[in-house]
């Protein structure tokens, strides 16, 4: 098959691995906005925000080394055991720790105790199935990678609508009946945890196979290597996840108290449309780490790398403007009202998370090569543009400094890492071709969102000129791609 159709197949499949959840996990947000008051959906983020921090400290760079070692070696069952065994060892020793400082980690954080165990639970039973996950994307088994995360979804959809929907008007129509001993008044946000803790002891029993037939041999001169390459993209993971959710963090602590967690709110719901370009971004990047990695020793694999980022940007530019034009729809259909007033940062944060897509596809030559110091170097470089830009500007413009952080941070980032691969991995990209689609995605989205304040006719025009602009510069091209045996 065609490396390229091969890998576009791969990564809808991937694609349907990560939007279906995500998707589903929107049914959650007029869920929440509906239930929540804005300040209540603001804590939950807050949390959540803590909770993808410490999964970064967990995972510590194992997965993107476990890839590049299962890869290229001959004893792979080495791999996969000396992963598993540094992963379980590091998640016991954290869950010692986190249980035995909980109460100083509530007071720290600002966090009910009650919700720090929850978060701690849900980050034990997440690490646990790290390397099951990798292991099924590199041996290309994304149809079983997306069941179990559609499943996880599903799950922690179906608790979700049963405790905060169903159980309450229950206990409503019968007070005296069945489920009354499971209904306790102003629970939703522990809910919303119990439910999430319920999905990922399932998702881990579903992924238990693979600790089962393991044969348990620590390699410790395999480990010491592993960790050597693992180091910087810890250190380039907890840089991403600090420009990723440390602003709501950061809105929670620098506004004024009695503003904090509802501006919190708001910020965090209109950013979940920016959620969009986020799932194609990381549904392509699961499928094309996997291929980077298989096709580095083939002959001249930076045409592919170069052919990949010009049809990432491709459709990305389609989407930021789809999104965009069709944004005041989406927000009638998933955010209440009460968080409308954050509107004004949807096209900023698309547009973030596009140059984020496009980072990860400029990376390939610092993971390929080796390199992994770079990727941190760059990643810490955004993070201190997103805690710098956040602390100057959050007391002075609020959320909006947030969104400008962010597309600052990612837009550097995309940047850095385009002028150092240049000189030790050159790619031949089209930068005329990317620069124009890109170029034009953008003029076409500001006029559509602030030029004529979000008209649909105005934006659907430019909508369909710039898809008759894609399909006339670039039909050819995609035809042989996907009919060519």
């Amino acid at each position: 098959m065609n490396p390229l159709k091969k890998l576009f197949k791969q990564t809808a499949i991937y694609g349907l691995a990560t939007v279906l959840p995500r998707m589903l996990s929107f049914l959650l947000l007029p869920l929440y906005t509906g239930i929540l008051v804005t300040a209540g959906y603001g804590r939950v983020n807050v949390i959540f925000s803590w909770i993808a921090i410490f999964n970064v400290f967990l995972a510590y760079g194992m997965e993107t080394a476990f890839f590049r070692f299962y890869n290229k070696a001959d004893d792979k069952e080495s791999v996969v055991s000396t992963s598993l065994i540094s992963i379980m060892t590091s998640t016991l020793l954290f869950a010692l720790i986190a249980f035995s400082f909980q109460g100083s980690m509530a007071s720290a954080s600002g966090i009910d105790v009650r919700f720090v165990r929850y978060a701690i639970g849900i980050l034990l039973l997440d690490a646990m199935v790290i390397i099951p996950f990798a292991w099924l994307r590199a041996n290309e088994k994304p149809m079983k990678y997306a069941i179990i995360k559609i499943a996880n979804v599903a799950i922690n959809l179906g608790w979700n609508l049963f405790f905060l929907v169903l159980l309450p008007k229950s206990v409503h129509e019968s007070p005296d009946g069945f489920l009354g001993w499971m209904y306790k008044p102003n629970f939703e946000i522990s809910y919303i945890f119990i439910s999430n803790l319920i999905a990922s002891g399932i998702t881990l029993l579903l992924m238990l196979p693979l600790y089962l037939k393991s044969t348990y041999v620590f390699d410790k001169e395999l480990w010491k290597s592993m960790m050597k390459y693992a180091w910087p993209v810890l250190v380039a993971g907890i840089a991403f996840t600090i420009n990723e959710v440390f602003d709501k963090i950061l809105l929670e602590r620098l506004l004024p108290a009695e503003i904090a967690l509802s501006e919190t709110g708001k910020y965090a719901a209109c950013y979940k449309l920016g959620l969009f370009m986020m799932l194609f971004a990381t549904a392509f990047r699961m499928g094309i780490e996997p291929f980077f990695f298989s096709h580095a020793g083939t002959e001249n694999p930076q045409k592919a790398y170069a052919q990949i980022t010009n049809y990432f940007v491709i459709i990305g530019s389609v989407i930021l403007l789809t999104v965009v034009v069709f944004s005041d729809m989406l927000k009638y259909l998933f955010i209440d009202e009460a968080y409308w007033e954050a509107m004004s940062i949807v096209p900023i944060i698309l547009l973030a998370s596009f140059f984020l897509g496009i980072y990860h596809n400029l990376s390939v030559w610092y993971k390929v090569t080796d390199k992994t110091r770079y990727g941190a170097f760059i990643s810490v470089i955004g993070a201190i543009i997103t805690i710098g830009i956040n602390f100057f500007f959050i007391p002075r413009i609020g959320y909006m400094a947030s969104a400008i952080a962010t597309l600052l941070a990612y837009g550097t980032m995309m940047v850095l890492s385009y002028y150092f691969g240049k000189s030790h991995y050159p790619v031949p990209y089209n930068f005329r071709k990317i620069l124009f689609y890109l170029g034009v995605s953008i003029l076409f989205s500001a006029i559509a969102f602030y030029g004529f304040n979000r008209n649909l006719v105005v934006g659907c025009i430019l909508l369909v000129l710039f898809l008759g602009l894609v399909y006339k510069l670039e039909h050819q091209k995609l035809r042989q791609i996907f009919l060519k045996k």
